[in-house]
């Protein structure tokens, strides 16, 4: 894969030498990924990513995979906070409201093949800016081919386990239960796996969830 570099100033070392065991996906939120790598390189912004990938496919690095980008912000997963120190982040070209082209997904899954190769980092650490800080966030969003991704063995894909406590077993699973409002919580799960879904928890939401959190529990221990 050709990857084209341009190094972004705002990075800087992984507190207490960790090491990246979390992938997060973002949209840009801008008119073009020309744009997006702008402003990711501007000092004042405070922003950066490790990748970013345009809408043809082109793929640009703007921090090392070993440094620590500035692109989650205040989050969790788990038992998480510093997901920065923690995660490789990729943005890519999309405003959030229209699907994501093919040349773009297919760059995305060559690119996601090598680092969590590299870096040992399983399906289920694959996550949205939306799932570690759903009260700020709805990137990648509704329109993004979670299932996809989930088929080719880069991401996980919920089966209906036995309805239990939905809060509990997100927390399980990974989201900051305990950090936002129930309903972002709620909003946040339904934007990656139920995105046509509105109203108040259903039991499929809660049997979808205890399925997630029984197959992929997050591993507090190593947090």
């Amino acid at each position: 894969m050709k990857i084209t570099e341009v190094l972004s100033p705002n990075r800087g070392a992984r507190r207490e030498a960790a090491r990246p065991d979390l992938l997060v996906l973002h949209y840009t939120a801008m008119q073009s990924a020309g744009a997006a790598i702008e402003r990711l390189c501007a000092p004042e912004a405070e922003v950066s990513a490790h990748y970013v990938i345009c809408e043809r496919g082109g793929v640009t690095r703007l921090v090392p995979e070993a440094e620590r980008a500035w692109h989650a912000g205040a989050g969790r997963w788990g038992d998480v906070c510093d997901v920065n120190s923690r995660s490789i982040g990729i943005e890519l070209a999309n405003c959030g409201d229209h699907p994501f082209p093919e040349p773009q997904m297919s760059s995305l899954e060559v690119l996601m093949l090598g680092i969590m190769a590299r870096w040992g980092i399983v399906p289920e650490r694959v996550i949205g800016h939306s799932d570690m800080a759903p009260d700020r966030k709805g990137d990648p969003g509704p329109r993004f081919d979670w299932a996809r991704l989930a088929r080719g063995g880069l991401s996980v894909w919920p089966v209906e386990g036995v309805a239990g406590d939905f809060y509990a077993d997100a927390a399980r699973f990974g989201y900051p239960v305990g950090d936002v409002a129930d309903a972002q919580v709620l909003e946040a799960f339904r934007l990656r796996f139920r995105p046509w879904a509105s109203g108040a928890l259903s039991h499929e939401d809660a049997a979808l969830m205890a399925g997630l959190a029984k197959r992929w529990p997050v591993l507090r221990e190593n947090a």
